[in-house]
C-alpha cells in the first residue's frame, strides 16, 4: 500500500516501511539516518504514484494487519457500523487518537477498510489506534456487554447526549452515513443518544457527530479523575 505525506511518514513505524520515494533532500537524510530504503525522484514521478497532496513524500508500506476482539484495550471503545467514506474513517481515527481511544471496531464486510486515503486523513494516527475487524457486529457487542461495557448508539431518535451519564466502560456506535445504525445493532444498544439539531438541519457528517460524542464521553471520564 502506498501512503503519503510528511505526518504519515513521521508516524509510520520504521519496520513497516518498504521504501520511500521522495523529492525532498531532508527526507533522503531522514531515510539514510534511519536505514530506510529510498529513491530520490521528481514530483512528476510522485504524482503518477498517488493522487493527492503528497508533499514530496510517498511511502510504500506493509498492508495493514487488523486486530481481533481479543486485542481490545481501554474503557472507551468505538464501533463503526458499516461506514463507507474513507475520509470519515480517517477523521474518526484521528479524533480517537486525540481523545486517547485506542480501539476501533469495524465489520469485515460492506464497510470501508484501511486505504491510503484513510491513512492520509488520519494524519498518520492510524498507528496509535488498533483497528479491530469482526465478522459480526452484534456478536461482538454481546461479548463486550459480558465484559462490562455499556453500549451507546448514535441515533436521531435517541436522548440528548448532554443529558446522558457516560460513566463506566462504554462503547460508542456510529452508523452508516446514509442509513445510520442497522436495526439489529440498534436493538442491542443499551442507550440511544442524539445531538440536538435545528429544524432545518437534517443530520451531521458522521465524523463530526463522532467527534462531538467522543469528546462528550472523554470529558465525562476526565471529570471523574
Amino acid at each position: 500500500m502506498k501512503v503519503f505525506g510528511k505526518n504519515v511518514l513521521k508516524e509510520t513505524k520504521l519496520n513497516d516501511i518498504r521504501k520511500v520515494y521522495t523529492s525532498r533532500i531532508e527526507i533522503v537524510e531522514y531515510c539514510e539516518k534511519n536505514n530506510v530504503k529510498y529513491e530520490k525522484v521528481t514530483n512528476d514521478y510522485l504524482n503518477k504514484l498517488v493522487k493527492g497532496n503528497h508533499q514530496g513524500i510517498v511511502i510504500d508500506v506493509n498492508d495493514y494487519e487488523y486486530y481481533s476482539l481479543n486485542d481490545i484495550e481501554g474503557d472507551f471503545l468505538v464501533i463503526l457500523d458499516h461506514l463507507e467514506d474513507p475520509h470519515n474513517f480517517g477523521a474518526i481515527i484521528r479524533t480517537c487518537a486525540a481523545a486517547g481511544i485506542t480501539s476501533i471496531i469495524i465489520p469485515k464486510d460492506r464497510a470501508v477498510k484501511i486505504t491510503d486515503t484513510v491513512v492520509k486523513t488520519s494524519a498518520g494516527t492510524i498507528n496509535k489506534v488498533k483497528i479491530i475487524m469482526v465478522s459480526n457486529l452484534v456478536e461482538a457487542i454481546k461479548k463486550l456487554k459480558k465484559l462490562g461495557y455499556f453500549i451507546y448508539g448514535a441515533d436521531a431518535t435517541g436522548e440528548d447526549y448532554m443529558q446522558v451519564d457516560f460513566s463506566g466502560k462504554k462503547v460508542l456506535i456510529i452508523g452508516n452515513e446514509g442509513k445510520g445504525i442497522s436495526p439489529l445493532v440498534k436493538k442491542n444498544c443499551d442507550f440511544l443518544i442524539s445531538i440536538p439539531l435545528e429544524q432545518n438541519v437534517e443530520s451531521l457528517n458522521a465524523s463530526v457527530a463522532a467527534g462531538i460524542l467522543i469528546y462528550a464521553g472523554y470529558q465525562n471520564d476526565r471529570k471523574r479523575l
